[in-house]
């Protein structure tokens, strides 16, 4: 009973973390013009046809982005990994810290690339939440549709009884994110990222009172 209360625990606090995502990505393409914060395949294109048409600056963008991203994926599983048993809350904690600095360079007119690194650095450290329960997806949703097709397909072949109502959820959790993020940065800027900062630490609290 309570392996399957802890999943279902897991499971919504894995959808409001694919919203922060969302959100947070939206702010972010918006505030660099068309750069994503959590999407690096969308980055690596996007540099890949501004280096052809000579535009290296903003190919450079692209690429400093997925750098920091990949550096938060990096940090985040070793702090996880430091932290034992109470992986979650720990990693969950160094997001809401990347979070608070990126708003901190900002409300200190900081550039505004600067406070976006930051914060890819964050939805990077974001991934390693559960990364010693299967990896699940929080920042990218391609894989996640993926599941989502092969396991309606098996369903039609009688193959599997898996549902694919999960991974739809994750899907539209990140847009409705992003939605959210979209609206607030129209109204606040690149001071939107707090509303993510909060949800992160709500997710800490919740996954730190069950002991994880």
């Amino acid at each position: 009973m309570k392996r399957t209360h802890d999943r279902r625990r897991d499971a919504h606090v894995a959808l409001g973390l694919a919203a922060v995502a969302g959100f947070v990505d939206a702010v972010g393409f918006l505030a660099l013009g068309g750069f994503f914060v959590s999407f690096m395949t969308g980055n690596t294109t996007r540099a890949a046809v501004e280096l052809t048409a000579g535009h290296l600056g903003a190919a450079a963008v692209g690429l400093v982005v997925i750098v920091s991203f990949v550096g938060g994926v990096v940090t985040g599983s070793l702090v996880g990994d430091l932290a034992g048993r109470r992986r979650k809350t720990v990693v969950l904690l160094l997001v809401a810290v990347l979070l608070a600095a990126a708003g901190v360079v900002h409300l200190g007119g900081g550039a505004t690339l600067v406070s976006a690194l930051i914060v890819a650095a964050a939805m990077g450290a974001e991934n390693a939440v559960f990364e010693r329960d299967g990896g699940i997806s929080l920042t990218y949703m391609t894989g996640t549709l993926v599941t989502m097709a092969r396991t309606i397909a098996a369903r039609i072949q009688g193959r599997s009884s898996e549902s694919w109502v999960r991974p739809l959820m994750m899907w539209a959790a990140l847009a409705g994110g992003a939605i959210l993020g979209a609206a607030a940065f129209a109204i606040v800027g690149l001071g939107a990222p707090v509303v993510a900062l909060v949800a992160v630490l709500v997710a800490a609290g919740v996954v730190f009172s069950m002991g994880d």
